[in-house]
């Protein structure tokens, strides 16, 4: 049917960056990301802000300390969900700036490493596919 709706997840991302370095983390699925993730059914009502510190404590640790700065970068992803048995999911992401403040960056259980990329030099397509890829280069194109 042409006018059937979509179903999407809603993710909340930070590009959080120290001076020129932007911090990325890779999965334990395999994949690079940023730092945050999708809105739960029970914060619909939530302000955005306050699942971003929800995220951010889960993915980055309680120490972090960053300064929230404006939505810059809407983008779509289209994956495998693992939580959905390998089911293809949609996700509807906003891109966020972020200021890195500091504090010592403990990752969470679902990522095993992290890199603070030179905003200058890095190479998206070295690390990102898809939908993240698109975003990381939109955003990347308005510092550029």
């Amino acid at each position: 049917m042409m006018d059937e709706k979509d179903l999407y997840f809603v993710a909340v991302k930070l590009f959080l960056r120290d001076e020129d370095k932007l911090l990325i983390a890779h999965d334990v699925f395999g994949c690079w990301d940023l730092p945050g993730g999708r809105i739960r059914k029970e914060e619909f009502n939530t302000p955005l802000e306050s699942v971003i510190k929800r995220k951010m404590t889960e993915e980055l640790g309680s120490q972090v300390v960053y300064e929230l700065g404006a939505a810059k970068v809407f983008f779509r992803v289209e994956r495998p969900e693992h939580s959905l048995g390998g089911r293809l999911a949609r996700i509807f992401a906003v891109g966020y700036d972020a200021k890195y403040l500091g504090g010592d960056v403990q990752l969470g259980r679902h990522h095993d490493r992290k890199e603070w990329v030179d905003v200058r030099t890095f190479n998206p397509d070295d690390y990102f596919t898809g939908g993240w890829l698109t975003g990381v280069k939109e955003y990347l194109s308005g510092l550029r």
